[in-house]
C-alpha cells in the first residue's frame, strides 16, 4: 500500500476517528479542526475527494459525507503508534488478575467477560492446548462400583477432570494401582501423552487404563474456546442477517479456533473485513494476540467487532490482557 502524505494521513485519521465515534458519514466541517489538518474547508474537501478516488474513503450517499473503506481502516491501523491502555482500564485488568484463582476454565471464561467489558465487543479466548502444559500430578478416584474420576493437575495450576465408565466393578486398591502406573508414565509430560501410557500386565488395571486412553482421545478432539460478551456487539450492526451470521460463527468452536490461528499465522494482529477470509465477517474486524506460558505460545485472545471498531482501545486491551493472562498461567 502506497504511503499518503502527512496532510492526507491526518485527514484520513480524522475521518476514521469521527466515524468510529458517531457512526455517521463525516463531512469536511468535522475534519477541518482536527489535529494535523490546519487547512481550509475547501482544501479538506479536495483531499477527501482524492482519498475517495484512491479507495480510502467512500461516499454512501451523494449528499452525505464520507466513511472509511476497508483500505482506509487498514491504513489507519498500520499508521497507529503503539496503543496504550488508559489508567482506569489498566487498573481494572491488574485487579482482575490479582484476585483470579482456581480452575483454568473459570479463569478463561472470566477473562472473556473482562475483555468484552473493556472493549464492548465479543471477546474470545482459546485455551492452552494439551501439548502446552506438563502434568504435575494425577489421581483416579472411585465414584461408584463401575464409575471413576480421572483428575490431572497441570503445571499452570489448571485441573482436568474426566469421568470414566468402567466395564466392571473395580475396587480402590486397583484404582490406586492405576494411579501409580499412570503417574509414573505421565507426570512431567503433556496431557496429550495420556493416550500413549503403556499397557499393564495386571488385567484389572489394564481394563481401567483402556477407559483412560479412550477418554483421552475423546477429550482431545475438542479445542477449548471461551466466548464472552457476544450480545454487546449486536448494537454495532444494523442488519439482522449480519448479526445472525456473526453469532452463528461464534457458536462454532472449530471455526473460531481456525480463524484466530489463521490470522496469527499470517503475522497479523488485526484482520479487517475480507482479511478474515470469511464472507459472513465482511463487516467485522478481529483483533488478536497470542499469549505465552513459560516463553511458549500456548493460546490466543481476541475481540470481534464491527469494522467501525475503536482499534486503539481494542489493540491495547487485547495486548495487555494477553500478557497478564500468560503471566498468571506461568505462575500456576
Amino acid at each position: 500500500m502506497s504511503m499518503l502524505d502527512e496532510r492526507k494521513t491526518s485527514i484520513l485519521r480524522a475521518v476514521v476517528e469521527e466515524y468510529i465515534q458517531t457512526a455517521q458519514p463525516v463531512g469536511s466541517g468535522h475534519v477541518v479542526d482536527a489535529p494535523g489538518v490546519s487547512v481550509s474547508s475547501a482544501t479538506v474537501r479536495n483531499e477527501m475527494a482524492a482519498l475517495e478516488n484512491d479507495g480510502y474513503l467512500v461516499q454512501p450517499h451523494t449528499s452525505a459525507g464520507r466513511i472509511p473503506t476497508e483500505k482506509g481502516y487498514r491504513y489507519f491501523v498500520d499508521a497507529l503508534q503503539q496503543p496504550v491502555l488508559d489508567r482506569s482500564s489498566a487498573q481494572q485488568v491488574r485487579a482482575f488478575f490479582d484476585r483470579t484463582h482456581g480452575e483454568i476454565e473459570r479463569m478463561l471464561a472470566d477473562t472473556t467477560r473482562l475483555l468484552s467489558g473493556l472493549t464492548d465487543y465479543a471477546a474470545v479466548v482459546v485455551a492452552p492446548g494439551r501439548d502446552a502444559t506438563q502434568v504435575r500430578s494425577v489421581q483416579i478416584v472411585g465414584l461408584a462400583p463401575t464409575t471413576a474420576l480421572f483428575v490431572a493437575v497441570l503445571a499452570d495450576g489448571s485441573v482436568e477432570k474426566t469421568t470414566l465408565d468402567l466395564v466392571a466393578e473395580v475396587d480402590e486398591s486397583a484404582l490406586d494401582a492405576v494411579t501409580v502406573h499412570v503417574a509414573a508414565n505421565l507426570v512431567g509430560h503433556p496431557l496429550s501423552a495420556l493416550g500413549g501410557v503403556p499397557a499393564s500386565p495386571d488385567p484389572v488395571v489394564e481394563s481401567v487404563l483402556g477407559r483412560v486412553r479412550v477418554a483421552a482421545v475423546d477429550d482431545g478432539a475438542d479445542e477449548h474456546v471461551f466466548v464472552g460478551g457476544a450480545a454487546r456487539m449486536v448494537a454495532s450492526f444494523e442488519a439482522v442477517e449480519t448479526i445472525r451470521s456473526v453469532l452463528s460463527i461464534l457458536e462454532e468452536q472449530l471455526v473460531v479456533v481456525s480463524l484466530l490461528r489463521d490470522v496469527v499465522d499470517r503475522g497479523l494482529n488485526v484482520a479487517i473485513g475480507s482479511e478474515t477470509g470469511m464472507q459472513p465477517l465482511a463487516e467485522c474486524a478481529l483483533v488478536v494476540a497470542p499469549y505465552t506460558v513459560d516463553g511458549e505460545q500456548v493460546g490466543t485472545v481476541g475481540v470481534l467487532g464491527p469494522t467501525r471498531m475503536n482499534y486503539p482501545q481494542a489493540l491495547a486491551a487485547v495486548a495487555v490482557v494477553g500478557q497478564r493472562l500468560g503471566h498468571r498461567l506461568s505462575e500456576g
